[in-house]
């Protein structure tokens, strides 16, 4: 089956590294007529558009994902640009400060959720007032492994995860029919947000999943990409691991 996105317009927040970029790639590679992507810097955006190789199709947008009044005139851009937006893929997330909720900083939490948490929501509120309420579209929302189980490391993260899970459904609720909202929980994978949970110790990271590797972005992001597309036309409100098995295929321990 091949998945198509011919004539549509994407945006993706976050997008200019791991797996938003590889998020943005894949909606090229599927036809996508354009696809915006933005990034907190401007530095960085050149240097991915410039990767991406298809300049005439993709926006580069400056916007922090927890500012909406950068949501609000983004989207704007992206329409202007486009004549529309039938997909927005909210991946831009932080992990500011490692540690359990009982000593992590406060403001550091805030922050998180913020950006994790918040974030999303802004943009879905803005994009489906500006356009999708009118023409309908897809949102996906880029959750984590960690916010369907709790771990020793990063609490707060794990918490705005499981946040924008049931982010996910409600907004799958109240937006249906016009528009289906669906989330990916990835596990481990290649980033550099990631970074401290594979670098250096990437065998033993990889022993933990069934499948005994960690993910590579482009593995998020054909689940994100079948997600968005007519292929899942009839699922909403779902929150798919792509995980290496680790919520589906381990055992319960001591049994």
């Amino acid at each position: 089956m091949e998945i198509r996105f011919d004539d549509q317009v994407v945006l993706v927040t976050g997008g200019s590294r791991g797996i938003g970029e590889a998020v943005a790639a894949e909606f090229l590679a599927s036809g996508a007529r354009g696809v915006a992507i933005t990034s907190r810097r401007a530095e960085n955006l050149v240097a991915t558009v410039e990767r991406l190789g298809e300049s005439d199709r993709v926006l580069p947008i400056e916007a922090r994902a927890d500012d909406p009044d950068a949501a609000a005139s983004a989207i704007a851009a992206v329409i202007d640009r486009f004549g529309g937006c039938d997909i927005l893929i909210n991946n831009a997330g932080t992990n500011p400060s490692a540690g359990p909720l009982t000593d992590v900083d406060l403001g550091a939490i805030d922050k998180t959720w913020a950006v994790n948490q918040r974030g999303p929501l802004v943009w879905s509120r803005e994009v489906w007032h500006q356009t999708m309420r009118e023409s309908g579209g897809s949102i996906v929302n880029v959750s984590s492994v960690g916010g369907m189980q709790p771990g020793t490391a990063l609490g707060a993260y794990n918490v705005s995860k499981a946040a924008l899970i049931h982010l996910t459904r409600q907004l799958a609720f109240e937006m249906a029919p016009q528009v289906r909202v669906n989330a990916v929980a990835p596990s481990v994978v290649r980033t550099k947000l990631s970074a401290m949970l594979w670098d250096g110790m990437e065998d033993h990271t990889a022993s933990l999943h069934p499948l005994k590797r960690i993910g590579e972005p482009s593995d998020v992001a054909v689940a994100v990409a079948f997600l968005a597309s007519e292929a899942a036309s009839w699922i909403t409100g779902v929150v798919l691991p792509v995980d290496g098995g680790v919520t589906g295929a381990s055992p319960v321990p001591g049994m």
